[in-house]
Formats: C-alpha cells, structure tokens, sequence
C-alpha cells in the first residue's frame, strides 16, 4: 500500500515514526534525546563495525504503538546478518529517553549489517522495548524465540535484497537507529518529523540537489 522512492541514490526510511534523533556520529557519540549521548561501540557490540560506521551519518526513529510495526532496509545491497543482543526492555518514548542513560545500548535489541556497496555498509538496528520482546525476523524464523534463551545469536543470511524489503517487525512500537559510514550519504529531516515507510530521508553524497 505504501510507495517506495526508488530513485537512484535516494535512502529511504525504514519505517514509520517520529524522527527523534538525527547527526554524526563524531568519536563514536550518538545522541539519544538532549544531553543524553551513548557509544556506538555499546550499540552495536561489534569493534569492526563500529569502526567503520564511526563518524557516519545516523537517524534515529521512534515507532509509538499506533505506527506500522514492521521495519525495511532504506537502501539496496547485501543483507549480512543478524546480531540478536538481549537486554533490558525499558521503554523507549521520548520521556524516558531523556532520563535514562544509555537507554538504546541497553535494550534488547538487532544489529541488522548491510552492504550496500558504493554507499558502504549499513547498520540497522531494532531496539526492543516494553512489551517487545521476541523481535520477528524476516530471514530468521526462529528468532521469535531467542529472548526465552537469554543469549547472544548471530545469524549469517548473506542475501540480496532491495530497498523496501521486509528486514523484521516488533510487536509493538519501538525504536530503529540507522548509521552508515562517513562520506556516503547525506540524511534530511528535523527532529520532531512525521516519517512514512518509503519515503526519502537522504541521498547518496555528491548527488545534486535536484538528483
């Protein structure tokens, strides 16, 4: 129901929400709500990574339970895998992003990797919250049941993908982090936004304004 930009270049949103967060992630920091930061290393528990993606532009999209559920990939390329890191389920709404530290690095949460060639690899990371436990998914059927095991999954999937495909859904509203490499892209929008699955929030860097 929904249209996906495919025009060459463009990023899209993965979802639909509220962005609640948008910059660079410079020495690591990315920030959670105002004078509250965390550590992409914390984020993503993976040091190459986290190297990679470290001063990259990131977005950060808060899902209320009223939005669409399901999470896409903003970009084509090559779906990695999947890091299934368990943790706390705190909620993640604004009120309590601004009083809790370190929130998005302490909620159970995906580290979705992506390749997205010329524009570098991609993290795409689902962050559980109150009520969403047991994040579904699309390439890993099992991974319904993974917080009833307590521990750290990772998944090889290594297949190709488009940009609008399903990557996985919560069962609830929740939080999506995207952070790509420096240099790559440029990302829109202003905190605050109303953003709809397959919009455009961004463009590959060194693309016109009118590209």
């Amino acid at each position: 129901m929904r249209t996906v930009d495919d025009s060459f270049g463009v990023i899209i949103s993965p979802c639909d929400g509220v962005l609640a967060a948008r910059g660079t992630a410079v020495d690591g920091a990315l920030v959670q709500a105002k004078g509250r930061n965390y550590q992409l290393e914390d984020l993503v528990l993976d040091e190459t990574l986290a190297q990679k993606l470290r001063g990259g532009d990131y977005a950060t999209i808060y899902l209320s339970p009223k939005d669409y559920h399901r999470v896409h990939t903003p970009v084509d390329g090559t779906l990695v895998r999947y890091d299934y890191i368990p943790g706390a389920l705190w909620p993640v709404n604004p009120i309590v992003a601004s009083r809790r530290d370190r929130l998005l690095a302490r909620n159970e949460r995906v580290v979705i990797t992506i390749n997205a060639g010329r524009l570098g690899m991609v993290a795409v990371v689902m962050v559980g919250a109150s009520g969403v436990g047991n994040i579904a998914l699309e390439y890993a059927p099992e991974s319904v049941t993974w917080r009833a095991a307590g521990e750290r999954r990772r998944v090889e999937v290594n297949r190709e993908i488009q940009k609008g495909d399903e990557l996985g859904a919560f069962r609830l509203g929740s939080t999506v982090v995207m952070v790509f490499e420096p240099n790559k892209i440029t990302l829109d929008g202003e905190v605050g936004q109303v953003m709809r699955f397959g919009e455009r929030m961004g463009k590959r860097a060194g693309m016109g304004p009118r590209e």
